[in-house]
């Protein structure tokens, strides 16, 4: 049954931003400049209407609450970007910019499969290879005519071979998909423990999947239910931005580890939070 919510007034709430932040993949924008999206057995369209942003869809439970949990909703964003803004005018102006970002909770499983999907890819491409691997493996949901699948299980995945995979368009993740598929089903890395785990514990874990590197690593405890905000994923943009304002060389000589610990000197346990204003702030404006 299609159920709607109204959040009425609400701050650091822009949808364009929380969906084009490079933190998820299964919302499409519609042409009405609406986003409709699927996560769970959730199918959600998110309208922003004036200074309101209105949800309807059809959720497995109440909407309020599925919308509360999944899109953060308390908590206080408008404290941690006052917080963020004494850092320096770098990190204030990107904050000006991408003042609507949302860190979205995203279900774990479905993290770890794609972000190893995203590994040297790009955005259309990842979303076009989840599409098809919920086609094949998830479960179908229709909603007003049109047809939607869930993610598939780590049950309904390990259906897929590698050959299947590969079929898929996975490429070389294709081994790597399936093989984190078994370490998952056979209980060797355990899902449901990690939550009560620290940062580090958690990424030492998430490091034994294939195709899990400390970049993909950070992106799962950081867009996850996990959400470890301390986390600090460094792509290409990222990169670029931190040596920019901070470093100053030679971009290809910058190693990871030294953005990492400047990251953490200058932002602390909100690196993660910060990650997302400085990466959208130079893909969006160069």
């Amino acid at each position: 049954m299609e159920q709607e919510y109204l959040l009425k007034n609400p701050e650091s709430f822009i949808p364009k931003q929380i969906f084009e932040c490079g933190q998820c993949f299964r919302w499409k924008e519609n042409p009405d400049e609406s986003y409709t999206g699927i996560f769970g057995k959730n199918i959600i369209t998110v309208t922003q209407q004036g200074k309101d942003i209105r949800f309807t869809g059809i959720c497995e439970g109440n909407i309020k609450e599925v919308i509360t949990q999944y899109f953060d909703l308390t908590r206080d964003y408008e404290t941690i970007k006052q917080e963020l803004s004494k850092v320096d005018q770098y990190l204030e102006k990107s904050i000006q910019f991408g003042r609507g970002i949302r860190l979205l909770n995203q279900d774990l499983w479905e993290t770890i499969i794609s972000f190893i999907i995203s590994a040297n890819n790009n955005i259309p491409r990842i979303k076009g290879i989840i599409e098809r691997l919920s086609k094949n493996y998830g479960q179908k949901i229709v909603w007003k005519e049109k047809e939607y699948y869930t993610f598939p299980t780590p049950n309904e995945l390990s259906k897929a071979s590698v050959q299947d995979l590969r079929n898929l368009g996975l490429g070389f993740r294709d081994k790597r998909i399936n093989e984190t598929t078994q370490l998952i089903l056979e209980g060797k890395i355990n899902l449901n423990t990690l939550q009560e785990k620290d940062s580090e514990e958690i990424r030492e874990e998430l490091l034994k999947l294939p195709g899990v590197g400390n970049k993909v690593a950070d992106c799962i405890m950081l867009f996850s239910t996990l959400k470890k905000l301390d986390a600090f994923p460094v792509d290409v943009w990222v990169r670029r931005v931190m040596n920019e304002l901070y470093i100053h060389q030679e971009e290809q000589k910058v190693k990871q580890q030294e953005i990492t610990e400047l990251a953490r000197k200058k932002y602390a346990n909100l690196a993660g939070i910060a990650q997302q204003y400085l990466f959208y702030w130079k893909r969006e404006t160069g």
